[in-house]
């Protein structure tokens, strides 16, 4: 995939160029019509469909304090759209500068860096410029202007709410995993780098994997049942998620453990998706370490038995 920086990289992109424009946190049903409209106009007129979010979110410039905790860090975002046949991303700096250009500067300058602008795809309600003066229908007037389509997708409807980043949070937050599936269009899943750990989940017989996670929203926290995407394939596998009390600080970082069902390798370095499935109980502190053992020997179990594998004393 290629990641640009700036606008004016642009100018690089072979025409007509396709804009998807948005935030995509998450990438879910919504954001994913908007990303199709752009291909699918890139497809039909030769061109390249690129999609362009923005670096931080723009929450964290104009009101730091409403802004969102993200469902997925850009490495993860990255992944997801190339699943979806993304190979443009543009990355756009969201600075105190960007805020104050106004709407039609703002759509001047990509104007002036494709050769030509072929088309805008964003959702029906967005807004940008300065004071958010820019809107569908303004975009519109500046498309007939400067001779390029625009496409506003409209809000999509699941089970009759709107779908959104928004409602994807509260879902996750909670733990319910089956609306967030179904707003998403997909499983939600967490991800992160391996890294070295304590290697404490080694000595007590259940080797796991230690996830620096990306995102900045987690769902409750305790042991799940899970798969883990691995070399392709969807492995079943017991993780906890949290500060894991009974060994560490109480400030310490969240992390996700995940120990794999009869799979053995080497996974430091290496960037793991994890689907959640059926949540097992909440995270506790134990009085020392062979009650913790023991209680890891339980969950396994009962993940196994959840997942549908054979359990490790048959």
């Amino acid at each position: 995939m290629k990641v640009l920086h700036s606008i004016s990289e642009l100018a690089d992109i072979p025409g007509p160029v396709a804009l998807a424009i948005g935030v995509f946190d998450g990438l879910h049903l919504g954001h994913q019509e908007v990303i199709r409209a752009a291909q699918e106009h890139a497809s039909q007129h030769q061109g390249t469909a690129v999609v362009m979010s923005f670096n931080p979110h723009p929450l964290r410039v104009l009101r730091p304090a409403l802004a969102p905790r993200l469902l997925c860090g850009a490495t993860y975002q990255k992944k997801l759209l190339e699943r979806m046949g993304v190979a443009c991303v543009l990355l756009c700096p969201f600075t105190a500068e960007t805020a104050a250009t106004d709407a039609a500067s703002f759509v001047q300058s990509m104007v002036s860096a494709c050769h030509p602008l072929g088309c805008v795809s964003v959702g029906y309600t967005w807004t940008f410029g300065k004071g958010r003066e820019g809107n569908i229908h303004l975009l519109m007037d500046l498309g007939q202007t400067h001779d390029f389509a625009v496409y506003g997708v409209p809000p999509i409807r699941v089970g009759g709410e709107v779908v959104s980043s928004t409602l994807i949070r509260e879902a996750v937050a909670t733990g319910d995993f089956s609306k967030a599936n179904h707003l998403l269009g997909r499983d939600y899943a967490l991800y992160g780098e391996v890294k070295t750990g304590r290697q404490l989940a080694r000595q007590l017989g259940f080797p796991t994997a230690n996830v620096k996670l990306d995102a900045e929203l987690l769902p409750p926290y305790g042991v799940y049942a899970v798969h883990v995407e691995i070399d392709g394939q969807w492995l079943a596998a017991v993780a906890n998620l949290g500060q894991r009390p009974t060994v560490d600080p109480a400030d310490a970082a969240p992390s996700l453990e995940v120990h794999v069902f009869d799979w053995s390798g080497d996974l430091y370095g290496r960037s793991l998706e994890v689907r959640l499935g059926h949540f097992l109980r909440p995270e506790m502190k134990f009085p020392d370490l062979q009650a913790l053992k023991d209680q890891i020997a339980k969950d396994a179990q009962q993940a196994r038995s959840l997942l549908g594998l054979r359990l490790a004393s048959e």
